[in-house]
This record gives structure tokens, sequence and C-alpha cells, in this order.
């Protein structure tokens, strides 16, 4: 699949949430407009493991790596992604599909988000042998809800570039996580298999955003949590316990007009089965990004002021 999904997406924003609320922390670009070019790779991975044996069968999509551009002004974003077939990654993939997005959004010091993934092919990856599946597909729908205890702190920063930490600082955010997947194999050789899954996680995490020259960010945190997964397969019903982990950490640099940097991003969902098994449910995000920041017209400010009085809701959206 060549073509990434076309994303167009309005985001609004309360005049008293969203309009430049500069201190000496965290700087805000309200009357910018932001280009972006970001390289990204994105994948849900699956691992079954053998608690007996400690044989363990990996379930590894076709990745694709993805050439993205995004327009940013206050509330409105476009990107527009494409997967070129030069690169290394996309030159094998054949009939496989990738469509995923992230939304990330912000109620004062609450934050919303939600994760969708679905994925077709993959390759069986085991001791001895390594095998293409071409009609494995899955589906993940789901997100995580979280509180910044430190209001100083910008997640945003770290993830967007619309705000800019300017000083050293870090938060405590727990969070909640709640995820639906839908494993499934269609092959014309052997009986059909499904597997559904729900789990949720609750757990604390934190944060900390390390400003260097002023214009130089290091950011890296963590979250924990445990929780229960509830499976269905061919009828039969499970529930077990559940561990999480997610780590991200970012690199980049600022000014007022170019930016620039990486993200890392992973997440590890794992519970234990009635057969003796372990699955690992893992989510990995690489991105380079650079941009640029330069003012927007007078007309497009005073429009998105007047959208801003007339809804009261804080959207951003982020990868």
């Amino acid at each position: 699949m060549g073509i990434r999904v076309l994303l167009i997406l309005g985001m609004f924003c309360s005049i008293n949430l969203c309009t430049a609320q500069n201190s000496q922390y965290k700087e805000d670009f309200p009357d910018k407009i932001t280009l972006r070019l970001a390289l990204q790779t994105t994948s849900n991975n699956f691992t079954l493991r053998d608690k007996i044996t400690r044989n363990k069968t990996e379930f590894i999509p076709n990745d694709k790596s993805y050439l993205g551009l995004s327009i940013l002004f206050r509330f409105l974003e476009v990107d527009l992604g494409y997967a070129p077939n030069f690169l290394s990654e996309n030159k094998d993939n054949g009939d496989s599909k990738l469509i995923t997005f992230n939304i990330r959004t912000f109620f004062g010091q609450f934050m919303q988000t939600v994760d969708y993934y679905k994925q077709k092919g993959f390759f069986v990856r085991t001791q001895d042998i390594t095998l293409p599946v071409d009609d494995l597909k899955t589906l993940k729908i789901g997100g995580s809800s979280s509180y910044i205890f430190n209001p100083d702190f910008s997640f945003r920063a770290i993830g967007f570039q619309n705000e800019w930490q300017t000083q050293s600082v870090g938060s405590f955010i727990p969070s909640i996580s709640y995820y639906y997947t839908k494993f499934k194999l269609e092959d014309p050789l052997i009986e059909n298999q499904l597997e559904k899954s729900f789990k949720v996680a609750v757990g604390p995490g934190y944060y900390y955003n390390w400003v260097f020259d002023e214009n130089y960010l290091l950011s890296a945190g963590a979250t924990g949590g445990l929780g229960f997964n509830y499976s269905s397969t061919d009828g039969k019903n499970s529930f077990n316990g559940l561990a999480q982990l997610v780590f991200r950490m970012t690199g980049g640099y600022n000014s007022e007009s170019f930016f620039g940097g990486v993200n890392i991003n992973t997440q590890l969902l794992s519970h234990t089965s009635d057969e003796n098994f372990i699955l690992d449910d893992s989510i990995s995000f690489l991105e380079f990004y650079v941009g640029y920041r330069f003012d927007a017209p007078k007309k497009w400010i005073a429009k998105a002021d007047e959208i801003s009085r007339k809804l009261g809701i804080e959207y951003i959206l982020m990868p």
C-alpha cells in the first residue's frame, strides 16, 4: 500500500486555554503556521512465549517507512503521507497494509489519547524458521487517559512542537490505558482463526524535559501499570493479569522559526494465558522530523480567535 491514509482533522481550542500562555517554563506559538516533514516507522508486534520451554514465536508485521508532511495552524492540521519504494523497508512488502493514526487531546491538565492500528501481512519467526503469512490481520483500537500534575510541564513540546519547554521541569503523570485487539488469520488451507482481547492497565508515570542552552531539549519518561486481560478464542474465554510498560524519549532543537529532532516511543502489554504461555503485545514508533514556523496572515488569526470563542474544546493532534 504505497499511499498512506490522508488524515484531515479540524481541532478546536478554547480561547482561554489555547491562546498564548507563555511563562518562564514554556512558550506557545499561537500565531504561527507550522510546516513539519517527518520520516516515520510504526508497528504493532506480538510475541508468544512458552513459560516451560522458553521457546517463542514472533509475529512481525511487514514494516513500512513513511514520509509525512503536516501543516498546522491553531486547531487545523492537514497530514499527507507516502511510502516510497526506494526505502529498503518498503521493497518486499507485497500486499501488506498499514493504517494507523494517533490523536492526543488536552483538557486543562487532563490528557487523552486515541490510537488506531490496522495491519495486514506478517512474518512468523521461530527458533528454526521464518515464514511470511500474508493473510494474518490485526486491529487495535484504544488509548489512555492521563493527568499532568505539573502545569509547567509541556507534553506538546515532546510530541508536536507547537509549544516549547524553555526551562527544565518534570511531572508525575498517572494514567489508565485500555485497548481492544482483534487477531485474525484467513487462510484457504487451514481453518480460520480469530482471537479478541480487551486490556486495561492503571499505573504511575513520570516524564522530565531537560533544556540545554535554551534551544536544545532532551526528554525521557516512563509509565508502568498493572491490570487485566480478557480474551476470547474459538469460544473459549480467559481472564488473566496484565503488566504494562511505556517508554518515551525525545531529543530536538528549537528556535523561533526552525526545529528538528527524533521521537522514540514504545509500549509493551504482557499477560499470561491458561495454557502456560505469555503474550507480549508491543507498539513501537520511531520518527525523525524537521520543521519551520512562519507568521500566519492576520485574517487567519482573527478567524481562529472567532472559532475558538464559539467552541470551547482544546484539541492537539500528535504522532
